[in-house]
């Protein structure tokens, strides 16, 4: 896992970019419109994330249409899914705790 993609995305604008790419390929046009962005700030952003690798671009005719490239974001998933283990351990964990809290709790009670 490169830090590349990290620095990329922690931009909210570029962040949202890739959330609007996960429907299909868009247009710089289109982008701007939805983002309420200037097309050159969305270019800025687009070369970004083509330069991180997260998007790739197809040109047809005058138009270049953007579309999200999953290499990435599968690589993000796989290094995501090594903490995902240590996150379920200390879920159990507190689960386990807060029952002890309340099965003591409703002991006190009676």
């Amino acid at each position: 896992m490169n830090t590349t993609t990290f620095s990329a995305l922690a931009e909210p604008n570029r962040f949202r970019i890739v959330e609007l790419l996960l429907d299909g390929p868009l247009t710089v046009g289109e982008i701007a419109d939805r983002l309420q962005l200037r097309q050159p700030q969305v270019s800025k952003h687009l070369r970004v994330l083509l330069e991180a690798g997260l998007v790739e671009v197809q040109a047809d005719a005058n138009r270049r249409n953007y579309s999200l490239r999953l290499e990435p974001l599968q690589a993000l998933d796989r290094w995501l899914e090594s903490y995902r283990s240590v996150w379920s351990e200390r879920f159990d964990n507190l689960d386990h705790y807060l029952q002890n809290l309340q099965s003591n709790g409703n002991k006190s009670k009676d």
